[in-house]
C-alpha cells in the first residue's frame, strides 16, 4: 500500500498543555509519528498541492490565523507556545479583536492545542500527505495511507482544537467531490468523536458522515457526537453519530462499525475517507477501549469487504510502543 508523510510534520513539539488540571507533557509528540514512519518502513514525500485545498474547507481569516499567532504571541512578549485562556460561551461576533489572547478564544475551543511557530508547516504537510493519498487512490489504487500529524478531525472551518488544525479528512472529502466523485463518506474510528468533520459538513447532503466513538457523555468532546445529532438542512440524515461506553471491546466496537458501513451502503459512496484512530487500544493511556492490536485487521477487512475506493488518514492514537504495531495491523486487513 502507497504511504504519504512529510518529514517537516515532525517539526510540531508543543512542551505542555492543559489536562485535567495539571499542565502535563504534551500526549501527540513527534514520537507518534517516528513510530509509525519505522513500522511503515517506506513512505513517500507527498506534492505540494498549495493551499487551494484547505481554503475550499477552511476559512481565509483561520488560515491566516494559524500562520501568524505564534509569531503574534511572541511579538507581545509571552513565553513558551501559544495558547488560550477565554472563549465565548455563547455565539462568536464578528468582532474586531486585535489582542492575541482574543483571537485564541475565537479561533479554538479548548486548551490543550497549543500552537508553536512551527505548527502551521507541520499541519500543512500533513494535509499534503492527506491529499496524495486521496490522489493515488482517485488515480486507481484501491486504498493509500496518510501519516497525517497532527491528527485533524477535531478541527472546523475556523476553529483548533483536540491536538488538530487542519481538517485532512474533511480537506481530502472535499478534493474528491472536487475531482468529481459525486458523493463521499467519511467513517471516523477514532476513540473520540470528530466534532469538527461533523461540523463542517453538517448541511451537506453530498458527504456522509459516519463515527463510532467514546459516548460524549463521558468523554471528550463532550459537546457533539450525541446519538440525536443527524444533521440540518441539506444534510439532514447525512450524519450518524453511535457511541460506545467505556471499555468496549471489539465485539460492540465491530457491531457498531457494521451499523455505519451498513448506512454508508445506503448512502451509496464512490469514495471513502477512513479517519482511523488508534487510540481505541486497549493500553492508550488517553482513552478508555478495549481493542487489542489483531482487532485492528478485522475491523479493515469488515471495511475493505465493501469495495469503496479507501484514502486511510491517521487521527490519534497515543500509546507510542504499540502504535506502529496497531496501524500495521489495520492496513494488513485491507
Amino acid at each position: 500500500m502507497r504511504c504519504f508523510f512529510d518529514a517537516r510534520q515532525l517539526a510540531h513539539a508543543p512542551a505542555r498543555e492543559l489536562h485535567n488540571g495539571s499542565y502535563v507533557p504534551y500526549a501527540e509528540s513527534p514520537a507518534r509519528a517516528e513510530a509509525l514512519r519505522r513500522a511503515l518502513g517506506s513512505v513517500e514525500q507527498p506534492a505540494d498541492r498549495g493551499e487551494a485545498p484547505l481554503r475550499a474547507v477552511h476559512t481565509a481569516e483561520y488560515l491566516n490565523f494559524l500562520k501568524t499567532v505564534a509569531e503574534r504571541w511572541r511579538a507581545a512578549g509571552r513565553p513558551g507556545d501559544a495558547g488560550g485562556y477565554v472563549w465565548p460561551v455563547v455565539g462568536r461576533r464578528p468582532l474586531r479583536l486585535e489582542r492575541v489572547d482574543a483571537l485564541i478564544g475565537r479561533y479554538s475551543f479548548d486548551a490543550s492545542t497549543p500552537i508553536t511557530p512551527e505548527t502551521w508547516q507541520a499541519t500543512y504537510w500533513g494535509s499534503q500527505s492527506a491529499l496524495a493519498a486521496t490522489q493515488a487512490v482517485l488515480d486507481g489504487a484501491r486504498t493509500a495511507f496518510a501519516l497525517s500529524r497532527p491528527p485533524g478531525h477535531h478541527a472546523g472551518a475556523d476553529y483548533c482544537g483536540g491536538y488538530c488544525y487542519l481538517n485532512h479528512a474533511a480537506v481530502v472529502a472535499q478534493a474528491a467531490r472536487d475531482a468529481g466523485r459525486a458523493r463521499v463518506a467519511i467513517l471516523d474510528i477514532d476513540y473520540h468523536h470528530g466534532n469538527g468533520t461533523q461540523d463542517i459538513f453538517w448541511e451537506r447532503g453530498d458527504v456522509f458522515y459516519a463515527s463510532v466513538h467514546a459516548d460524549p457523555a463521558t468523554d471528550y468532546p463532550f459537546y457533539w457526537g450525541h446519538e440525536d445529532e443527524t444533521g440540518e438542512g441539506a444534510g439532514a440524515g447525512a450524519t450518524l453519530n453511535l457511541p460506545l461506553a467505556q471499555g468496549a471491546a471489539l465485539e460492540q466496537f465491530r457491531r457498531a462499525q457494521g451499523r455505519a458501513l451498513e448506512a454508508i451502503a445506503r448512502f451509496g459512496p464512490d469514495f471513502l475517507v477512513l479517519s482511523f484512530g488508534a487510540d481505541s487500544y486497549a493500553g492508550d493511556p488517553i482513552s478508555h477501549f478495549a481493542l487489542e492490536t489483531d482487532d485492528y485487521a478485522v475491523l479493515a477487512r469488515d471495511i475493505a469487504a465493501c469495495g469503496w475506493p479507501t484514502a486511510v488518514v491517521m487521527e490519534g492514537g497515543y500509546a507510542v510502543d504499540a502504535l506502529g504495531a496497531n496501524v500495521a495491523s489495520l492496513l494488513s486487513g485491507f
